[in-house]
């Protein structure tokens, strides 16, 4: 083979395929970007970024000397959102790592053909992100949170706490595509309980108030949200004021004092996120990757809140509580 056959084919190669090229070339830096929906990272998002450098650490993904990790901020917004996709994509980046559903659909329409892994999507199949979760059929993989069992128990457990409960209102934004997916599983669960739902759909942060102020006399389950998580301590003290029982995906709006929260640990979704970017730099395509759920799921019961709302958490609740604030 000559020079030119040889420079032809490489060149060929790496059009194809250029995650399979760098592989062929030793001391490769492989550039990969994280798209987070936050405008500024919280102490806890920070912790989050580290189990996923932990675990491509124990894989032997090292930044500075065989991996850089670019990270960008995205804020709320959708349009940024695909703007910074599009701004890693162009870097380049070899995948992008998007977390919750938002961002990865902006990842997804932001930046084309370059592969995404997914943390916390909500509901992959239908948001149409993958065909199944067992064979996700195209450049998307990774882990998804909100399993209609997760969701279901969501209610499940509300109406435990609060036996006296006749309406669950649920709280979710607009810009969410797997809006129709949460309410549904909520809603069936809640008409096997006897319980009446309310869906409240929110475009902007500007509407909280009112939306939030709409579920008085019943229980408030909010749907994860980067919106909601920005405003996590408005919607909690409000929430208080208007004397409504409340239920999270996420554990930072109980420790901001709203009543319970129950999901898969977030640490456990960018541990094993790791595990996808490790297939992928290797040369697995994301359609061969199965997308995993969690086995494990946390639920946290704050008391002080219980106590102010004039409940009694039943005592086999508690025993059930992964923990319990006091």
């Amino acid at each position: 083979m000559d020079r030119r056959t040889f420079t032809t084919l490489f060149a060929g190669a790496w059009l194809v395929d250029p995650l399979a090229a760098l592989a062929q070339q030793p001391g490769t830096v492989y550039r990969i970007g994280v798209l987070a929906p936050r405008s500024a990272p919280t102490a806890a998002d920070q912790l989050e970024l580290d189990e996923l450098r932990s675990g491509l650490r124990d894989l032997g993904w090292v930044e500075g000397k065989n991996l850089k990790i670019e990270v960008r901020w995205a804020g709320e917004e959708p349009k940024r959102q695909r703007e910074l996709a599009a701004e890693l994509k162009a870097l380049p980046v070899v995948l992008i790592v998007a977390v919750a559903t938002t961002a990865i659909r902006a990842a997804r329409d932001g930046a084309p053909g370059v592969p995404i892994v997914m943390i916390n999507a909500g509901d992959p199949v239908g948001s149409g992100f993958v065909a199944s979760l067992a064979r996700p059929g195209g450049d998307l993989t990774g882990t998804s949170a909100a399993g209609e069992e997760v969701l279901s128990k969501q209610v499940e457990l509300l109406a435990s706490a609060v036996p006296r409960l006749k309406r669950v209102s649920v709280l979710m934004s607009s810009s969410n595509p797997a809006g129709g997916f949460f309410y549904d599983a909520m809603a069936s669960r809640a008409s096997t309980l006897g319980l009446r739902t309310e869906r409240i759909d929110v475009a902007k942060e500007g509407d909280l108030d009112a939306a939030i102020a709409r579920a008085k006399g019943g229980g408030l389950a909010v749907v994860d949200d980067p919106m909601f998580m920005k405003h996590r301590i408005r919607i909690v003290e409000l929430a208080r004021r208007l004397e409504l029982p409340t239920i999270f995906g996420r554990r930072e709006f109980v420790e901001a004092g709203g009543l319970m929260s129950y999901r898969s640990p977030s640490a456990w979704h960018w541990r094993s996120a790791a595990g996808f970017v490790d297939k992928i730099l290797k040369g697995t395509k994301p359609a061969a990757i199965p997308v995993e759920q969690s086995t494990k799921f946390d639920l946290l019961v704050n008391l002080k809140t219980a106590k102010a709302l004039g409940l009694t958490i039943p005592p086999s609740l508690l025993q059930r509580a992964d923990e319990v604030i006091r």
